[in-house]
């Protein structure tokens, strides 16, 4: 069988009006009232073991003026090096970002609580086979017309079988250098997920590319800095978005 610490790689790859995805990082922001943002994603991290990542959809709704709904249902897959390749359905997520102060219009900050429930994977080969859920809190502001910078972290409950609780976090810096191009730099740490598992940090730079008001491309990429290892020695991750 193959194992994964699926929740670790679902809250480390891996949300955007003007933040969240591509960056492993979430923002305060939610989607605004009355509107849709929906990403067709591809994720992996790799290294000498092999390629482990998913695709799928990530569906957000603005279900209030602070409110932000999201779903994400992920086809897993496993690539290690040696042994047999597997696919499935892996942790579908449930989630509800809030944000409770909203500063930004004024030159303050945002701050949004973000829990996620991640469902009991229903494949026998990837994922993890018990519930999981993420307590963060997320910060942002505007640093003027073209500069926005954002993060936090938070704890999950990962309790079953090899799993232990872990905590994460991770600060963004996002640059808008052409009026449809956005980039950034990133810094993520996350603590150990299992029992013989070891802490990860890791960087990576992203941008954000504008088709229309409508259609949006993001990509991130970045190596890993800790324990290489044990938690692999890149991560990618890219989406088209559409908003509406």
């Amino acid at each position: 069988m193959v194992t994964r610490h699926w929740i670790a790689l679902l809250v480390l790859a891996p949300r955007l009006c003007t933040a969240g995805p591509p960056y492993v990082t979430d923002d305060p922001e939610p989607t605004d009232k009355g509107h849709y943002e929906i990403y067709l994603f591809s994720e992996a991290s790799g290294g000498r073991a092999g390629v482990e990542g998913s695709y799928g959809i990530d569906f957000n709704y603005g279900a209030g003026e602070n409110l932000q709904l999201t779903a994400a249902l992920p086809i897993a897959f496993a690539r290690p090096t040696g042994e047999p390749s597997a696919h499935g359905i892996g942790n579908i997520e449930l989630a509800a970002k809030y944000r409770f102060v909203h500063g930004g219009e004024s030159g303050g900050w945002d701050i949004a609580f973000f829990p996620r429930v991640f469902l009991p994977a229903s494949s026998d080969r990837v994922g993890e086979k018990h519930a999981s859920l993420l307590l963060p809190l997320w910060f942002g502001r505007k640093l003027g017309e073209d500069w926005s910078t954002y993060g936090g972290g938070g704890c999950v409950l990962n309790r079953g079988g090899d799993s232990r609780d872990f905590c994460l976090a991770g600060w963004v810096l996002t640059h808008q250098i052409l009026p449809k191009l956005e980039i950034g730099a990133e810094i993520v740490h996350h603590s150990a997920d299992s029992r013989d598992g070891r802490a990860a940090t890791q960087v990576g730079a992203g941008l954000k590319y504008d088709i229309s008001d409508s259609l949006h491309v993001l990509a991130y990429a970045g190596p890993s800095l800790q324990n290489i290892a044990d938690n692999g020695r890149y991560n990618w991750y890219t989406s088209v978005l559409f908003t509406f």
